[in-house]
């Protein structure tokens, strides 16, 4: 299965952007349970960072991302990689109940922590990286990947914050994604994903607050389902759910795992983001029936109807912010509230959801 029609294992590249010297940024991968941990290498080393360490239990998984990244060794343990004053960040992609604790480890060390989403798959673990984060003053970075990783998602936040469609009053996300074959049986396991809102809807929640500038919200409605899938019957296979921000602004989205074979990607993610001068329109990884490249932003404002096809122009500044962000101990890629803030709206919309089917 190509990369592109395989959602797991999706690692964008971009051009390459260094914001430091070579060897200024050393980080380690750990902890390869998803594929998303290539994306994440691509976009520190992209930036200028130097992956050092490797270390998985499984040396199978470690020996992949070290023929991808032939200058890093491979690493006899995680205390290894812990011990070792020139790593700056430890990025990992863990099952996801254990992301939470293996971050906390790993700040204790006095490392900052990059994971994969989901960050967490409880509150009680969100609640012990809080109190970590105050502590230590290490960072809990998370891969809000379908923003941070899509160019049309980031030329939005430019065109958002620069208010180009005036107040936003409502973010309307579709996160589908392809089941595939091959997943690993964690996948199908409530307690170690989370629940497919805390899952894949936690980039969802990650945009709206970045869209409306909302620091916080309520769920007012919050539904899961498994349609399709009897074979596996903790899997949730369809989720729902709403949103109001406390600033009035709400929130729609909608996860899935029923992309067709028919589609040439493996979710055809999309968003509308509608403001009080205009509204946009991000058809992220294909345009069906006319483009099968991705990045395409339709913007309509006063002036009239925009199509902008951004692949290839954006970049990904998210990754050099990052680590500009662990040198000079600043907040420009993301607050941590404001990730902290998306894994608790998740986390609370899993909690709230009501099984329909």
């Amino acid at each position: 299965m190509s990369q592109k029609s395989d959602g797991m294992n999706y690692a964008p590249q971009g051009k390459p952007r260094p914001v430091v010297k070579s060897g200024e940024f050393i980080f380690a991968a750990v902890h390869l349970d998803h594929g998303h941990i290539n994306g994440m290498c691509n976009g520190l080393t992209e930036a200028g960072g130097e992956l050092k360490w490797v270390y998985d239990a499984d040396p199978k998984k470690a020996e992949g991302l070290l023929a991808r990244f032939p200058q890093a060794k491979a690493a006899r343990s995680l205390d290894e990689i812990l011990a070792d004053p020139d790593v700056k960040l430890v990025a990992a992609a863990a099952i996801p109940n254990l992301r939470g604790p293996l971050g906390c480890r790993v700040m204790e060390a006095g490392k900052d922590y990059f994971t994969d989403k989901t960050p967490f798959t409880t509150l009680d673990q969100l609640a012990d990286a809080r109190a970590v984060t105050a502590r230590t003053g290490r960072k809990y970075a998370v891969y809000f990947s379908e923003r941070l990783h899509v160019e049309s998602a980031m030329y939005a936040t430019e065109l958002v914050h620069q208010g180009a469609i005036g107040r936003v009053i409502q973010v309307i996300g579709l996160g589908p994604h392809r089941l595939g074959t091959g997943r690993p049986d964690w996948f199908f396991k409530k307690e170690q994903y989370g629940g497919i809102l805390c899952d894949i809807g936690s980039h969802q929640f990650e945009q709206f607050l970045t869209f409306t500038g909302a620091t916080d919200a309520t769920v007012t409605h919050a539904a899961v389902a498994n349609y399709a899938n009897p074979g596996t019957p903790e899997l949730e296979d369809f989720g729902e759910a709403n949103l109001l921000g406390n600033n009035g602004a709400t929130n729609y989205i909608r996860v899935d795992w029923f992309t067709p074979a028919g589609l040439s990607t493996w979710g055809d993610g999309r968003m509308t983001i509608l403001g009080t001068k205009g509204f946009i329109e991000l058809r992220k990884y294909v345009d069906i029936g006319r483009d099968k490249t991705g990045d395409h932003v339709y913007l309509v404002d006063d002036k009239g109807e925009h199509h902008i096809h951004v692949a290839g122009k954006v970049g990904f500044r998210f990754f050099g912010e990052l680590i500009l962000d662990c040198l000079n101990r600043t907040e420009k890629a993301m607050t941590q509230a404001h990730a902290f803030k998306a894994a608790e709206l998740c986390l609370k919309a899993q909690a709230a959801a009501h099984k329909i089917a």
